[in-house]
């Protein structure tokens, strides 16, 4: 496919003059021009926004967007969209989103840009004779555009793979939550015919996976300008300014014997083979240790101290691990019981298995004051958006920088009346172990606090933040940075 990219640059920036609404609007496009990209009235693209659009084409249409919770990702992918099919008529827009819940918010924002997508992730009978359809009409000049959202686990499917056979070169693949696509079979599945790419996410970085981010960046492109960070989207109001508080919890007496094993364990793995997607010993090891640090009793005594003055917030997310605190009770059932039975809090559970019916009646039930919290699992980790949320505690950390960035970033989307929001982030003191041992461990906190440092350096109380984190650096002798 031979593109003039710098005629195409020239065209964009002579016309560089979308506007947008800070606000969402409902749009009433009725099948104009047969659901062709259309850009919305009443938008415009934010300066880093048309910055980012104007660098994936200099980069011919190839290029990775790392761009913070709240940035507007979707919309920008969907300006680059527009402009390909004004400037080259673009024939397919390709989404790919790791969780079945993404695949119906990019809908909803396709449909504002007059699109009117297949959405593939349910049984092959609900789309692929749809899709059949579409693309024989494409290929005869029947049609002039095709929108199609589908799932990691469609994409890899054998029903898709044996469609992307007829796409034709004018087709655009976007990688949504980009990360997702690295294992080596997404990887397999991404297709070599399509040459037009566009990666996003906050961390495109995969966690102890050098291969699998590589093989990313080659395929989609490099992280182009400008990186949109957390610092970034508060001083653009994209996100809410925060108030961070760090609650250190130590471990008890048996948790610190499990953790010196699995920590000792994981050096030893560390030291053979540091992939996490070919060790796979290491990634059970860093899972086990994970959740014994998500589960750590203690964090249930401190959650009890902590909302027993504070019976009267409202809007809080609770954000829990997926691990039990013994045998018969998970640590979410835990957090609900103290909550709801003892503490008389008024809340209700919000997982990945919540229905979308269900979830939007919880969120108006939190509107409403009906609800005061949500006890939640994984819900941040997933894209699942609840903007109304104004405060957190969170439980459950995570050592893996993306899952860091996400349950934090979340939580600071704007809505309507949100002036800012309240983090309370629960971080366990690691034991004093033996000296081989210790290295290890101080080792692999010298990252994870230096995420911790940099998220309580932009907080509203950034110094009385900091002052908390301060005991660990000098606890394990770290320098500050």
């Amino acid at each position: 496919m031979n593109i003039n990219w710098n005629a195409l640059i020239v065209n964009y920036q002579q016309r560089n003059n979308y506007k947008l609404a800070e606000k969402k609007r409902n749009y009433n496009y009725k099948n104009i021009l047969n659901y062709v990209p259309i850009f919305p009235d009443d938008l415009i693209l934010r300066d880093y926004q048309k910055e980012a659009v104007l660098n994936w084409l200099k980069n011919h249409g190839r290029g990775t967007l790392k761009m913070a919770t709240g940035s507007g990702k979707t919309i920008t992918a969907l300006a680059i969209t527009t402009e390909l099919y004004q400037q080259i008529n673009l024939q397919i827009l390709l989404v790919i989103c790791p969780f079945r819940h993404l695949v119906l918010q990019w809908e909803e924002e396709t449909k504002k840009f007059n699109l009117e997508p297949i959405l593939a992730f349910e049984s092959i009978n609900n789309w692929q004779s749809e899709l059949s359809r579409q693309l024989y009409r494409i290929q005869n000049n029947q049609q002039k555009f095709l929108t199609i959202i589908t799932t990691n686990s469609t994409f890899m499917s054998d029903g898709f793979q044996s469609q992307i056979l007829f796409f034709p070169e004018k087709t655009l693949i976007v990688g949504d939550e980009a990360h997702n696509l690295g294992s080596p079979r997404l990887l397999s599945s991404l297709p070599a015919t399509i040459g037009l790419r566009l990666a996003l996410s906050a961390t495109p970085e995969r966690y102890f996976d050098d291969d699998g981010t590589d093989f990313l960046i080659n395929y989609f492109g490099k992280v182009l300008p400008p990186e949109f960070t957390l610092a970034n989207a508060i001083k653009k109001q994209a996100l809410v300014k925060y108030n961070y508080h760090p609650i250190l919890v130590q471990l008890t007496d048996i948790e610190v014997l499990h953790y010196a094993k699995l920590t000792k364990k994981i050096g030893w793995e560390l030291s053979k083979n540091n992939n996490l997607e070919n060790n796979h010993n290491l990634k059970a090891l860093l899972i086990r240790r994970s959740r014994l640090i998500a589960t750590a009793s203690n964090k249930l005594v401190a959650l009890k101290k902590l909302m027993s003055a504070r019976l009267n917030m409202k809007a809080t997310l609770f954000y829990c691990g997926d691990g039990y605190i013994n045998k018969n009770e998970r640590q979410l059932e835990a957090v609900t019981r103290i909550l709801g039975k003892e503490l008389n809090y008024r809340v209700n559970t919000y997982t990945s298995e919540t229905s979308l019916e269900d979830r939007e009646k919880i969120k108006k039930q939190l509107i409403s004051g009906e609800l005061q919290g949500l006890v939640a699992i994984r819900c941040l980790d997933e894209g699942i958006d609840i903007p109304m949320i104004e405060n957190a505690v969170i439980l459950a950390s995570s050592s893996n920088p993306r899952q860091f960035i996400q349950r934090r970033g979340r939580i600071l989307r704007p809505h309507d009346g949100k002036k800012e929001a309240t983090l309370f982030d629960m971080i366990v003191i690691p034991p004093v172990l033996e000296r081989d041992i210790w290295e290890i461990e101080r080792s692999l906190l010298k990252k994870e606090l230096k995420r911790f440092m940099e998220f309580a350096s932009l907080a509203n109380n950034a110094e009385e933040a900091i002052e908390i984190l301060a005991i660990l650096q000098t606890e394990f002798s770290i320098e500050k940075s």
